[in-house]
């Protein structure tokens, strides 16, 4: 299907290609978090209203998100390995194009989010701020992944807006966790350009961290469960989530694995890997709400 349409459609295949829709792992890893809050928000089926909302607007931000990102590195992605033959790069697409892709996904984002309430719109615009000074952080700090975090964090906090028109403490709680396991799973991403980073002055925790990168990210995977832990003190799940529980800890320890030499084939898949714990965590919230 995408080569018929790199043939009778080239740029729409480079756009396809710059927002990442091609390449799902990151709407994934985005999405899961944000529908685990949304059913706990709801104590089960949030309503097709809001999950139509969450989901598509998950999809449009994420690719607004890698379509700054592209702008962001148009200069620096083509002496990358793993980025050389994205469409800014080889230039396949011209910036203004996908600058006005970019603003119509954003556009598109807004309009949905206005279906809510004023204060999760609001928590929508902030979150669009933080995701759009990501890309530059690598510039001037070594905790770009923590601005990542953050940023793909905001949507517990909007799932409870909408749902319940408030932010409770849980959902603060839901979001660290997020947090934990986002800067987790990004420092392995960046194991996978470290070296190319390094050579053009680029800065990530993967630098940041050195040869205990490993230990860390293992301190991030404990202290993500760890806060899983205290939200289960809170919402007192059933046993389909101590299975989920289960799992993510044998995906983590199997991430362990997959890094333990720190070659690039092996971090991205670690990396890749990484939406089952999303997807693993939403399973076990569901079946909580639907054996109730």
């Amino acid at each position: 299907m995408l080569q018929e349409i790199s043939s009778r459609y080239p740029k729409g295949l480079a756009l396809i290609q710059i927002a990442r829709l091609d390449k799902p792992i990151g709407i994934n890893l985005l999405l899961w978090p944000t529908l685990s809050a949304l059913w706990i928000a709801a104590e089960g089926f949030p309503g097709w209203h809001l999950l139509f909302v969450f989901v598509l607007g998950t999809v449009l931000t994420r690719s607004a998100g890698c379509v700054i990102n592209d702008i962001a590195d148009k200069d620096f992605d083509g002496y990358v390995e793993r980025t050389q033959a994205r469409p800014l790069a080889n230039r396949r697409v011209s910036t203004k194009d996908a600058v006005i892709f970019m603003a119509a996904l954003l556009l598109s984002a807004l309009l949905l989010v206005l279906s809510t309430n004023a204060q999760t719109v609001w928590l929508a615009l902030l979150a669009a701020m933080v995701g759009g000074i990501y890309p530059f952080m690598k510039r001037h700090t070594h905790l770009a992944q923590l601005v990542l975090g953050v940023a793909f964090s905001f949507g517990i906090p909007m799932a409870f807006s909408a749902v319940t028109g408030e932010v409770p403490q849980i959902a603060w709680l839901l979001a660290l966790a997020n947090v934990f396991w986002t800067v987790a799973y990004d420092t392995q991403y960046a194991m996978v350009d470290r070296n190319d980073d390094l050579k053009l002055g680029l800065r990530s925790t993967a630098i940041l961290f050195g040869d205990m990168d490993k230990i860390m990210i293992g301190v991030l995977q404990f202290l993500c469960m760890f806060t899983w832990f205290m939200i289960n003190r809170q919402i007192h799940f059933n046993w389909p989530f101590y299975l989920s529980m289960l799992i993510a800890i044998g995906l983590f320890t199997y991430h362990q694995w997959l890094i333990k030499d720190r070659d690039r084939a092996g971090c991205f898949k670690a990396f890749l890997n990484n939406h089952w714990v999303g997807a693993s965590f939403l399973v076990g919230i569901v079946a909580h709400y639907s054996l109730i």
